[in-house]
């Protein structure tokens, strides 16, 4: 019971809600990919398993790279907007990839650098939306980190499973899933915060009316 009265407490939580969500789903993509691109390279784009080995660490290191990179952003900007910033340009080399899979272009560079800004967003999104997931918490702390494990993984696990459901011998499953995590993680974090403002001015009102009426 105590347990589940934790986990009852974190979910009440609505900027964990917010971060955690919008993290998990956008890092499906990543697992999208994972489950994907095997076949996309080695299959559609005829590369060695050597080659797809070198174009999966190419990859890994812009992820890499971004996650040290956002050591710098952070003294200039806010955690919130370089998540919000992330998954914009997620969106973008998402909707990107679908394109040029849905109409049939067989571009190799082209697939491996959109793929490459997409997970290099990555490296943005996991540090900073983790931190604010965890934010509000002192005392729970390690329930919000192991149940913000939980939620991406599931997430993750669903995105892997999207992927090889849907294969039809074309890049469109990966490029599709990986899109539709980018789009559904920014929807997520807009509508959330909307929510969480409507909220806050809501209980801003009933605050002055409390006032307006304890002075009459």
């Amino acid at each position: 019971k105590a347990i589940l009265r934790s986990f009852g407490d974190v979910f009440k939580n609505s900027q964990f809600n917010t971060y955690a969500f919008t993290g998990a789903i956008a890092a499906a993509g990543l697992y999208a990919y994972i489950s994907g691109s095997p076949f996309v390279f080695m299959e559609l784009f005829h590369v060695s398993e050597k080659q797809y080995g070198w174009i999966f660490a190419f990859i890994a290191f812009g992820l890499i790279t971004a996650s040290q990179v956002n050591n710098l952003l952070l003294r200039k900007y806010k955690s919130e907007q370089i998540v919000k910033a992330s998954l914009i340009c997620q969106a973008i080399c998402g909707t990107v990839l679908l394109v040029i899979a849905w109409i049939g272009i067989k571009s190799l560079l082209l697939t491996i650098l959109m793929i490459f800004l997409f997970l290099s967003c990555q490296g943005f999104l996991f540090p900073n939306s983790s931190a604010l997931s965890l934010a509000p918490f002192s005392k729970n702390a390690g329930t919000a980190s192991g149940l913000m494990g939980a939620i991406q993984m599931s997430i993750g696990a669903g995105a892997s499973a999207l992927v090889s459901i849907m294969q039809n011998s074309t890049a469109l499953p990966m490029s599709g899933v990986m899109a539709l995590c980018a789009f559904l993680s920014l929807s997520v974090l807009l509508l959330s915060k909307r929510i969480i403002k409507y909220k806050c001015s809501k209980e801003a009102v009933e605050e002055e009316e409390v006032e307006m009426i304890s002075t009459l």
